[in-house]
């Protein structure tokens, strides 16, 4: 016996096809990733995997240069603690500066892009040795951070000063940071509503994403509600098996 709850019906003609939902007919390829390399791996996974939310991360080295650059293997993890994580991948020769500089001072900010800040985001995607400051490269301007040393995009919408709580080393060269949100700064104009439980007006965010492929990006303009169904109100249809 199965137990379907319906909460509210989508308008079919804005389904994509006539068999939106997963189907034992639907033909499968399998792939064993014991056997691919890591490149084929990335293919699909960062092809399938999306979109993604972009980190465009500011980190301090010991001796005080800036580094900037966007990562979208990022999300929030929890708000209680309020933590994020960011998935750094190996470079052939050395650890990425970001994770170098995360790993020597634990201290990291996570600045927000919006569409109109992506010029200046794939600027600072060069790979500049480690004393160049990516964000004088890219003509942007910094505020400082209340509670860490790197400064935050002062163009950026939203950002988030981070401490590092966890390091895990994934692969060879590939770490996954955690870091809890000490302090976050919205610009104003973003905000909306009650100024005590102010909500996020995400039109004017209009923050991008990570698509496929190497240049791939999209807005976050198209949208839909869903509401979440609850036990107590939805539709309940038993079926038999037969």
């Amino acid at each position: 016996m199965s137990t379907t709850l319906i909460s509210s019906p989508v308008d079919v003609l804005d389904r994509p096809s006539d068999k939106p939902f997963a189907s034992a007919e639907q033909p499968q390829r399998h792939f064993d990733f014991a056997k691919m390399s890591g490149a084929d791996r990335y293919r699909l996974m960062a092809s399938t995997i999306m979109p993604r939310p972009i980190a465009w991360v500011v980190t301090r080295s010991p001796d005080s240069c800036i580094n900037a650059a966007p990562y979208s293997f990022f999300n929030m993890f929890g708000s209680d603690r309020p933590v994020v994580a960011l998935g750094i991948l190996a470079r052939p020769d050395a650890p990425k500066d970001t994770a170098a500089n995360i790993r020597a001072t634990g201290e990291f900010v996570v600045n927000l892009v919006p569409f109109s800040l992506v010029e200046a985001m794939n600027a600072t995607c060069v790979e500049a040795p480690p004393e160049v400051d990516e964000l004088d490269l890219a003509g942007l301007q910094t505020l400082p951070s209340v509670a860490v040393s790197p400064p935050r995009i002062a163009a950026s919408p939203v950002a988030f000063e981070c401490r590092r709580t966890h390091w895990l080393d994934t692969g060879p060269g590939q770490v996954m940071v955690v870091g809890e949100v000490l302090h976050a700064h919205y610009a104003q104009h973003v905000l909306t509503g009650d100024p005590e439980r102010p909500r996020v007006d995400h039109a004017a965010l209009d923050l991008v994403g990570r698509m496929h492929g190497a240049s791939a990006y999209t807005r976050t303009r198209d949208l839909f509600d869903l509401d979440r169904p609850l036990w107590q109100d939805a539709q309940v249809t038993l079926t038999t098996a037969s």
